[in-house]
């Protein structure tokens, strides 16, 4: 994972445990926010990894006792180590994959956030994170405005607060920072639509970022 793909989600919890004004928020309180959030990323991610290997030992056990149990092996000598059967793709099985499919997206995200706290000394991720935070602080009422004029008579209060943090954080990026490509930072706060927020969600920031494109001229 980048560095500034890194940060962007960091930025991302960061926003989610505001609880103040912006404008109360020194560069240190977000520099705080920010190890709190690597903190409770850690966290889950060992949850998420712990989960999955009770998953992985639960359709072991299941795999097993369905071969102990097969007629080829009920008829052994007691004692006698079991042959190996071909397992049927019953509904119970498929769900079972399935189960299994669960247990690897969980497991892909938690690589992922581990590695958030092994980036969390590095100063690209820290820096890039921390100028976000300070940059949406200075212009919040500006990126609010272009929410806001784009979001078809929504009233911006009434958006979805993850909605309404990605667009800021992608806002505030090609507006304010101007350090990453635009299609990049509209392909990644799509991304987070989709890991986060609702189904109609990745549409919805596409749409708004697309319109502050084009207004604002940006190549």
């Amino acid at each position: 994972m980048q560095a500034r793909r890194a940060a962007r989600e960091l930025a991302l919890i960061l926003f989610s445990q505001l609880e103040k004004e912006i404008t109360k928020y020194s560069k240190k309180d977000f520099e705080d926010i920010m190890l709190k959030s690597v903190r409770i990323l850690t966290n889950s991610a060992m949850e998420e990894l712990n989960l999955s290997v009770g998953s992985l030992i639960d359709l072991k056990d299941s795999l097993e006792t369905y071969e102990a149990e097969h007629d080829s092996n009920l008829s052994r000598p007691l004692g006698a180590k079991n042959k190996p059967v071909q397992i049927p793709m019953t509904d119970e099985m498929i769900s079972k994959v399935d189960g299994m499919l669960d247990i690897v997206e969980k497991t892909v995200l938690a690589l992922e956030i581990a590695e958030f706290a092994t980036l969390e000394n590095q100063s690209e991720v820290k820096n890039y994170t921390v100028d976000i935070a300070e940059q949406f602080k200075i212009n919040h009422k500006a990126i609010d405005n272009e929410i806001q004029k784009y979001s078809n008579g929504w009233d911006i209060t009434r958006l979805v607060k993850i909605d309404k943090d990605i667009l800021r954080i992608a806002i505030t990026e090609l507006l304010y920072t101007k350090g990453a490509p635009i299609k990049v930072i509209v392909d990644e706060a799509v991304e987070l639509a989709k890991k986060y927020s609702t189904d109609d969600s990745s549409s919805f920031v596409n749409g708004i970022l697309a319109k502050v494109i084009v207004e604002n001229g940006l190549k």
